[in-house]
């Protein structure tokens, strides 16, 4: 993944906090990118490995999800700088660049997030085993469109990307899911306040 041009240049990446992931989150701090991770569910927002703040024999454990809050760092919304990469888990994929997550939406959220923090669209990627690339699904507007899929076996740039969401499709949020993601009340306050 990371030789691939897109990405030979990032330098700070948002990557999921799944464990399909924590190996890209490993090889990210070995090549001394910044990785923000967004919490389980976004409940507690974002945080960031700062591989500059990480001694290297402990990468894995920082990566690791039920170690990482010993090593990450709390990042408020705006503090998150324009990132350069995203990489996302996913259940399914098309070699269009279609991507269907476990159902909650929170990696759509996520990006929604940055959208309306004015971030531009960047560079998607996601691992996946070759049965996960399937012929076609149905997406919404809001969901995340991948550039890159990476497999054991090939790597399948997406020609045509899809459109990227503007931000966050406000009408799908419950007042259950505002309570449990206050990261979302922070993002409205953000957008509302006074410049």
């Amino acid at each position: 993944m990371f030789a691939e041009p897109l990405w030979a240049q990032a330098r700070a990446i948002k990557v999921n906090p799944d464990s399909p992931q924590m190996a890209v989150r490993i090889m990210a701090l070995q090549r001394g990118l910044k990785v923000y991770v967004p919490t389980p569910k976004l409940a507690a927002g974002f945080n960031l490995l700062d591989p500059a703040l990480i001694p290297p024999p402990s990468y894995a454990e920082a990566a690791r999800l039920t170690t990482m809050p010993e090593w990450a760092q709390p990042v408020a919304l705006e503090d998150l700088p324009q990132l350069d990469a995203i990489v996302t888990g996913c259940a399914a994929v098309t070699a269009g660049g279609k991507r269907c997550g476990k159902g909650a939406g929170y990696s759509d959220i996520e990006f929604g997030i940055l959208r309306e923090l004015g971030h531009v669209p960047v560079p998607v990627a996601t691992t996946v085993h070759d049965v996960q690339v399937v012929g076609d699904f149905p997406i919404e507007a809001n969901d995340l469109p991948l550039t890159l899929i990476c497999t054991p076996t090939r790597s399948i740039r997406v020609s045509e990307a899809l459109p990227a969401p503007d931000g966050i499709q406000w009408d799908r949020i419950s007042a259950e899911a505002l309570e449990a993601m206050p990261v979302l009340g922070e993002l409205q306050r953000l957008k509302h306040a006074p410049r």
